[in-house]
């Protein structure tokens, strides 16, 4: 009984022995199996150039998407400008185009097309004619031939669209001393400017009959002519966006309404075309012969010519100014008399008269000189004359 008691207790023992080895022994497996699921907190070694090589191709594939992405939008972008610019171009205009409710477009074109007009002036750009519409209407048409026959120009749309531009631009400009353009209408190779007819001429014409004593115009008369040709320069040059040269400021280009009001013409057509370019002629400036610049104080020295024309009653191509007194032409001619102090030999002696006036035109003739410098800067600006001839009475 004994030894089988001590065999039973021996065979438990043994088997509690085993079942806690067996415990311990999955314990261990169990930690082993967890440390191996669990991520290491840096790569192995041989793993690190392919992590290296995964994180370069992602930021060449972020990058090449936004320059992808940037480029599109530009192309996109550009394309819209194009196709918004296409859609908003100016369409070339055919036939009369009218811009006043005085004209009718089939009247005016009618009357156009026939040769039967009176010839009232004409210039190297092109002639004047006066046209009598229906109802006995007249206005001043100005045909200019801009085109040569075969030129390629003529059928250029952008050339026409360019013209019609500019035309459009000038019908725009209104000032009591600018001619109106009313209307204009594009021939093959003709170009046929509309104009208000004025009856009493240029300033041309006056200054004419003055020299052959068929008009008397006074002091008061051409001062006021004066005030007027700066005044419309100084809308032209100071209230026009863009500024707009006249490039032919010439007494030829300056009408004369029936109170001698002066009223500008002929205004920016060197322009329209490069074969209407501005010809060399006694009123240009000089800056245009020596390197064919054209500013605003281009019209300046234009307009200093003419007031003298106005203050000495000579023409500038008057053969006086070829012999030795005349200094060779008007410019040198009102310089040195300037510069003697002998101002008063170069007034036109039908308007000497009151002391007063012969003060306001000695003061015109420094004017005068100041606007003929030979230094563009020399001159002074449109703005700047507008004062000093409007008062000169108070020098």
């Amino acid at each position: 009984m004994d030894k089988r008691g001590y065999k039973s207790g021996l065979n438990h023992k043994s088997l509690a022995l085993l079942a806690l080895f067996m415990f311990f022994l999955r314990i261990a497996q169990g930690r082993e199996e967890m440390t191996e699921q669990i991520p290491t907190a840096s790569p192995s070694p041989s793993r690190v150039p392919e992590f290296r090589n995964s994180l370069r191709r992602i930021c060449l594939s972020i990058l090449f998407g936004i320059l992808t992405g940037l480029l599109s939008a530009v192309l996109f972008a550009c394309l819209v400008s194009l196709v918004l610019r296409y859609m908003s171009r100016t369409p070339v205009l055919k036939g009369p185009v009218i811009f006043t409710p005085k004209i009718d477009p089939k009247t005016l074109q009618l009357a156009l097309s026939t040769d039967n007009h009176q010839l009232i002036g004409s210039s190297h750009n092109g002639k004047y004619y006066r046209v009598v519409l229906d109802g006995g209407v007249a206005f001043a048409v100005k045909r200019l031939e801009p085109f040569e026959k075969g030129c390629p120009e003529i059928e250029s749309k952008s050339v026409k669209r360019r013209i019609q531009q500019e035309l459009e631009m000038l019908a725009g400009l209104k000032h009591r001393n600018l001619m109106s353009l009313r209307a204009y209408f594009r021939e093959p190779i003709c170009l046929s400017l509309v104009y208000d007819y004025i009856p009493t001429g240029s300033l041309e014409d006056a200054m004419n009959r003055v020299r052959e004593n068929q008009l008397r115009l006074s002091w008061e008369v051409r001062h006021r002519i004066a005030v007027g040709v700066i005044k419309g320069l100084q809308h032209l040059h100071f209230s026009c966006s863009p500024r707009v040269l006249h490039h032919n400021l010439k007494p030829t280009n300056i009408m004369l309404d029936p109170e001698y009001e002066p009223l500008l013409s002929d205004i920016g057509l060197a322009k329209l075309t490069p074969n209407l370019g501005t010809r060399a002629s006694s009123y240009t400036a000089p800056e245009c012969f020596q390197n064919c610049r054209y500013t605003d104080k281009s019209d300046i020295f234009s307009f200093g010519i003419i007031l003298g024309v106005l203050l000495t009653g000579r023409d500038p191509l008057d053969p006086f100014f070829g012999e030795g007194a005349g200094g060779g032409s008007l410019v040198r001619w009102l310089r040195h008399l300037q510069q003697a102090g002998e101002a008063l030999e170069a007034l036109d002696k039908s308007i000497l008269g009151e002391e007063g006036e012969e003060d306001e035109m000695l003061m015109a003739v420094r004017i005068a000189v100041v606007c003929l410098s030979d230094l563009p800067a020399d001159r002074p600006s449109s703005d700047e004359l507008v004062p000093m001839l409007t008062q000169l009475h108070s020098f």
